[in-house]
This record gives structure tokens, C-alpha cells and sequence, in this order.
């Protein structure tokens, strides 16, 4: 028999799997279950960006379309962003369409990152940026933020680990896990650390259609200096509820750009057309459609948090995305047996914190992309478990 241990990448079999979906293959088998884990909006696609998918389908457009996404497509993008954030791009040389947003973070990285490289990450975060920088040979280092900060990558954290090893800082906001946002005077102070070196920006920007707070997004690659050295990564899954169309989108120089695109010719040749026909509609005319699902958000948001804050949890107030980010160690359990215990004895599955980098522990993810009734019914049960367990 073959022995697979001694054929497989060592790097690739010592990476843990997300820590996203550890307990949820045991919720779909689980009766009367609840999850709040899994960030997907509950929303369906609206119906207008379906339409235009099965209207490609029905014209027979069903070919592969350029490496870096139909021409059009990436003209509505460079429109939307100009007209939504006031930042300028060229459709032609500095715009690829990608399979999900996650596939852009990946290929940004591989394409500067050489082995030794180091890349800053802020913690708690998405699951994915940690495991990306090892396989393409970068040293991750974390940064950890902190809920007395709000979660925010601070000017001086950010001088103090930087060093000749330097080449990336990956900046996502809002921010998954934690809901925290970074203000236009937040973003100036990591942009003027940055304005004398070399480091590069990946800013993950996927939530920025969803603030809650007066101040509307702001994209890093807005602030003086910052464009030549910022891919901004977005796409179609979160803001528009398109997660099953896996279509996502980076903005930024044409040099890295164009190497991008090297690595997504190779790698997947192009994203799904029928998805980048259903795209073209979201941009053009959906604007009404995404404030609502907004609204909704914020309505779910306030009830989440007094939820939370009701029995006696701190609950960090979010300003973006749909999570937050409760502290559970007045249980005394640790995040793991925290989220254990819960889905065992109350069949409610969330997310432990540590699974977002070690400043995580101590905390949840909860995910308030659901029905208002299941963030009720969620709450009632999570609250009758804290009384159990609260020292």
C-alpha cells in the first residue's frame, strides 16, 4: 500500500482545517439544531440577478470569457467603485474577476510573497490569510487586536512588528470575525507608517457594503500614496447574497495585476460566466435591494447585541459585516468548550474565537445572517446555557 504520509506536502498536511466549520457537519445531522456559525446571508439572490444568470443561459453564453472576466463586467466594477467609494480604475489593465473573493487573496499573496517573506496579520480574523501566507513560503505574523480598542489595528502596533522582512500587510475591514471597522483617521495612521517602505496592502474590503455607522466605507487604496502599493479585494457574495455564484474581484496596480491574472490563468482559467452575467445586473441595478438587506442586518445587529449584553455577556458593538464577537469568560471555559457544550446540551452552533487567531479566545462568533426567529430562539437558548455555567 502506499504510504500517503511520505508522498503529500508536509506544509499542506500540518495545516489545520477551518475552524469555521469544525461542528457543522454534526448540525445538519442534529434535529431541532441552530446555527449561527457560517457566514452566509440568509437572503436569497435577488430575483433581477437571477434573472440575467438564466437569460445568459437561455443565449447560449456559456463559453469561457477572458482570463480576467468579461470586459463589461469589469467596466461595471471600475463604475461601481467610482461611483460608490471614489476610486478610479482601468477595466483593462487593473481589474481580475476571480472565483470568490478568496480566490484574489490567494493569488495577491503568491505573486509577491517569497519564501521567508513576512506578512503582517491583524487577529482576530478570517481563517484563510494564516494558512495562504505558509503555502506560498511567508512567515505570518500576527498582530492582535484588542475589544478595548475595538478591534482596531493601531498605528504603533503596526511599527512595532514591522522589520527588514517585511512585505505584506493584510488589512480586512470590516472585519470578520469581530464586526470592527476602521474610521477615514484610522486608515490616514496606518497609511502614514506605511508611506516610507516598501510593504505592500491586501485589503479585504468584502464587508465594506455593510456599515452601520454615519461614516460610509472608505477603500485603503483612496489615501494618498496608498494606491501604488493596495489590491483591494471585493466581490459579489456578501453585500448582494451571491455566495453560490463564487464570483469575487481585486482592484490595484497593473503590475500586480497582470500577475494575478498569470497565476488565475493557470490555476482556473476564468470564473464562471453565467456568475459574471448575473454580476453585471447586481452593479447596474441593485442599489434599493442591497439597503434593504442592509437595514435588515442592522435591525438583526441591535438585537443581537442587547441579546447578549442582556445576560451579562460583554458584546463588543459592531459596525460592520453581520457578526459579533461576545467574551464568554465569565463561564470560565475556554472558547472551544464553550462552543462544545452549547451545541451538546442546547443544540446552538457557533464559532470559537481562538479559530480567528490566539487574541480570539475567550470569545464567539455569531453570525447574525439568519432569520430574526432563529436569533431569537438562539438567544433564549445561549442564555439559559450562560446561567448554567456563569461562576
Amino acid at each position: 500500500m502506499i504510504d500517503y504520509d511520505k508522498i503529500v506536502s508536509p506544509v499542506v498536511a500540518a495545516l489545520p482545517p477551518s475552524g469555521i466549520r469544525k461542528f457543522f457537519d454534526i448540525v445538519a445531522e442534529m434535529k431541532d439544531a441552530i446555527s449561527l456559525g457560517v457566514g452566509e446571508p440568509d437572503f436569497t439572490t435577488p430575483w433581477i440577478i437571477r434573472e440575467a444568470g438564466i437569460y445568459s443561459l437561455e443565449k447560449g453564453q456559456t463559453h469561457y470569457t477572458a482570463n480576467a472576466g468579461l470586459m463589461e463586467l469589469r467596466e461595471e466594477i471600475c463604475n461601481y467603485n467610482k461611483r460608490k467609494f471614489g476610486i478610479t480604475y482601468d477595466a483593462k489593465s487593473e481589474v481580475l474577476v476571480t472565483v470568490g473573493g478568496s480566490e484574489a487573496i490567494d493569488a495577491m499573496i503568491r505573486c509577491i510573497i517569497r519564501p521567508g517573506d513576512e506578512v503582517l496579520i491583524p487577529e482576530p480574523c478570517f481563517v484563510c490569510y494564516r494558512p495562504l501566507t505558509i503555502m506560498a513560503g511567508g512567515v505570518p505574523v500576527s498582530i492582535q487586536t484588542k475589544e478595548e480598542d475595538e478591534f482596531r489595528l493601531l498605528p504603533e502596533q503596526l511599527k512595532e512588528k514591522i522589520t527588514d522582512k517585511t512585505k505584506l500587510l493584510i488589512l480586512p475591514y470590516p472585519n470578520n470575525p469581530t464586526g470592527g471597522v476602521m474610521s477615514g483617521a484610522d486608515l490616514e495612521a496606518i497609511a502614514e507608517v506605511l508611506r516610507d517602505t516598501d510593504i505592500m496592502v491586501l485589503s479585504d474590503e468584502i464587508y465594506g457594503e455593510l456599515r452601520y455607522s454615519d461614516e460610509g466605507h472608505i477603500p485603503f487604496s483612496k489615501l494618498k500614496g496608498m494606491r501604488e502599493r493596495t489590491v483591494v479585494v471585493n466581490g459579489f457574495s456578501k453585500s448582494f447574497a451571491m455566495t453560490g455564484w463564487r464570483l469575487g474581484y481585486a482592484l490595484g496596480p497593473s503590475r500586480i495585476i497582470q500577475l494575478m491574472t498569470k497565476i488565475h490563468q493557470y490555476g482556473i482559467m476564468s470564473a464562471p460566466t453565467t456568475a459574471q452575467f448575473a454580476a453585471i445586473e447586481a452593479l447596474k441595478s441593485c442599489d434599493n435591494e442591497l439597503e434593504e438587506m442592509r437595514r435588515e442586518y442592522n435591525y438583526r445587529r441591535r438585537c443581537i447585541v442587547d441579546g447578549f449584553r442582556a445576560m451579562g455577556l460583554s458584546c463588543f458593538e459592531p459596525l460592520g459585516a453581520f457578526y459579533v464577537f461576545p467574551c464568554i469568560r465569565t463561564t470560565g471555559m475556554t472558547s472551544e468548550e464553550f462552543c462544545q457544550k452549547l451545541l451538546e446540551e442546547e443544540k446552538v452552533a457557533v464559532v470559537p474565537g481562538n479559530a480567528f487567531g490566539e487574541s480570539g479566545e475567550g470569545f464567539i462568533r455569531c453570525s447574525y445572517a439568519y432569520s430574526i426567529e432563529n436569533i431569537q430562539e438562539a438567544l433564549k437558548r445561549i442564555e439559559r446555557f450562560v446561567r448554567k455555567h456563569s461562576k
